[in-house]
């Protein structure tokens, strides 16, 4: 009785033990998600409106230069070179080889809008010690 006990209980721990392994293996979904490594992308050109008005939402056209065929638009984030400030575009590249061909340059819109009358300058990093710059007189 004592020996039927003991097969018992460790053929009923051996597959608590392997349910219990199994159960933490990845999806296969989740192995599929390709990871992303982010870079500023130094901006060609700036094109839109001249003159805007208050509160007016302003489109402009950015044409930006990335590494490779395979990177695509990550956001505008705000950045520093010296003491001016302006804004830079980041692509995400993924972590695989891409087998795509040279890369040509990419496009995205940026939106600006002011509560207040004046000259600005919209600053686009265009090197890494320069802008490039878009002046907008809002009336």
């Amino acid at each position: 009785m004592k020996n039927f006990n003991l097969k018992s209980a460790l053929t009923i721990l051996f597959v608590v033990t392997a349910l219990i392994s199994c159960s933490t293996d990845k999806d296969d979904d989740e192995s599929t998600t390709p990871e992303f490594t982010v870079k500023s992308a130094l901006v060609t050109e700036v094109k839109g409106p001249e003159t805007g008005k208050v509160n007016e939402e302003l489109s402009y056209d950015v044409t930006y230069i990335v590494e490779s065929a395979c990177a695509e638009f990550g956001e505008i984030s705000d950045v520093t070179i010296g003491t001016e400030k302006g804004l830079q575009v980041e692509a995400k590249y993924p972590s695989g080889a891409c087998t795509l061909q040279v890369p040509d340059p990419q496009k995205t819109i940026y939106k600006f809008k002011s509560a207040t009358k004046g000259t600005f300058d919209i600053k686009f990093k265009k090197s890494e010690t320069e802008f490039v710059t878009a002046k907008v007189i809002i009336e």
